[in-house]
């Protein structure tokens, strides 16, 4: 089987957030989500500079303004465990999407356990299963193996698209929000016409 694009992220990203409500419309095929640990990346962005760049994309989109957490950044070890309980049980994409919404539309920091259990109720997860899900070992192992599959593919901070080669290369890497639509490009001449 063929892997399929993969979209990294971590939730104490701003940009990923922005990436994150728009990824589904742009890309020309579904892409698997994947939580990894941001703070292992090289070139995690400055919180500072992505805050102002959130702010001036969802103003030139026009989007509601961020209400930014505090502390921000946020410590999301936590979260993104959740995430990867999520991942496994087939909830990534609305457990995701509602904590990022969280965080960023509501403003609450995902270093605490109760916003991390309002976004799980948001997808239908029973809130001391998520909970119980963040300790399991599976779960510390599996995001600790999809950080290290994306540094050993080349992602060095997150918002990052991942597109596959058609061959055995290492395939291409866009990363940032300004380069989904790059990232479309790329998967555009993989898909095949009817």
């Amino acid at each position: 089987m063929d892997p399929q694009p993969a979209f990294y992220f971590d939730l104490a990203s701003p940009e990923a957030y922005l990436s994150a409500e728009r990824i589904m419309t742009l890309l020309p095929v579904a892409a698997e989500w994947i939580p990894i640990r941001g703070s292992q990346l090289p070139a995690l962005g400055d919180a500072a500079e992505q805050k102002q760049l959130v702010e001036a994309l969802a103003d030139a989109r026009s989007l509601q303004t961020p209400r930014w957490p505090s502390p921000l950044p946020f410590d999301s070890e936590q979260a993104m465990l959740a995430a990867t309980y999520a991942k496994q049980i087939g909830r990534t994409v609305p457990f995701a999407l509602a904590a990022f919404r969280q965080a960023y539309a509501g403003g609450r920091s995902l270093d605490n356990d109760d916003n991390i259990v309002i976004a799980g109720s948001a997808c239908e997860m029973h809130p001391a299963a998520l909970l119980k899900g963040c300790e399991l070992r599976t779960v510390r192992d599996g995001l600790s193996n999809a950080t290290d599959l994306a540094i050993e593919r080349g992602v060095r901070d997150v918002p990052a698209v991942w597109v596959p080669d058609e061959g055995d290369g290492p395939g291409q890497l866009f990363h940032g929000d300004d380069q989904l639509e790059a990232a479309a490009a790329a998967l555009s001449g993989q898909v095949p016409t009817q």
